[in-house]
């Protein structure tokens, strides 16, 4: 065994739950994608929870399917590294940036849920990260706790273009 991968049925679970696509020459390591579609600019922080826009990026399992395709041909190769290089270059490309796809969205999920929590609630940095790494629960859940324990901001959402002229009268 080349990888380390989750149970093959807990994969092939997950994987069930995306979308194939077809094949792109632009983006040709990708083959799911997610069957929600992400909302328009004017939906409330609360319906993007909902629609789990800020849930587990996809691209773990497309990389966990793809290292599991790579550890049966390292068996069928009798684990000669050599061959599993020259014939499936292409898997261990797709591979890596599967790998680079989820960190990447990973790290601007929790960045987007970050600023939406503090635009949201009146509350600090310090304070959301405490109480997000003390719950235990999904999303939703944790924005229903935020109801309860901070007070809402009000806060517009950012707007782009030319700020509104000042009246002196």
């Amino acid at each position: 065994m080349l990888y380390q991968t989750n149970d093959p049925k807990v994969i092939q679970r997950e994987i069930k739950k995306l979308q194939p696509l077809n094949y792109n020459q632009f983006m040709w390591w990708r083959r799911f994608a997610s069957k929600n579609k992400p909302l328009p600019k004017g939906a409330t922080f609360l319906q993007r929870i909902q629609n789990s826009e800020f849930e587990f990026s996809h691209y773990f399992w497309q990389a966990q399917l793809c290292e599991l395709e790579i550890n049966e041909k390292h068996k069928e190769y009798k684990g000669d590294i050599q061959i599993l290089l020259e014939k499936n270059g292409v898997d261990l490309a797709r591979r890596k940036r599967l790998w680079e796809d989820f960190n990447k969205t990973e790290a601007e999920l929790l960045v987007n849920l970050k600023k939406g929590f503090l635009r949201e609630f009146v509350m600090t940095s310090l304070e959301y990260e405490t109480h997000i790494t003390n719950f235990d629960g999904t999303t939703e859940e944790f924005y229903m706790y935020c109801l309860k324990t901070f007070d809402r901001s009000g806060k517009p959402v950012e707007r782009r273009g030319r700020p509104p002229k000042n009246k002196t009268l």
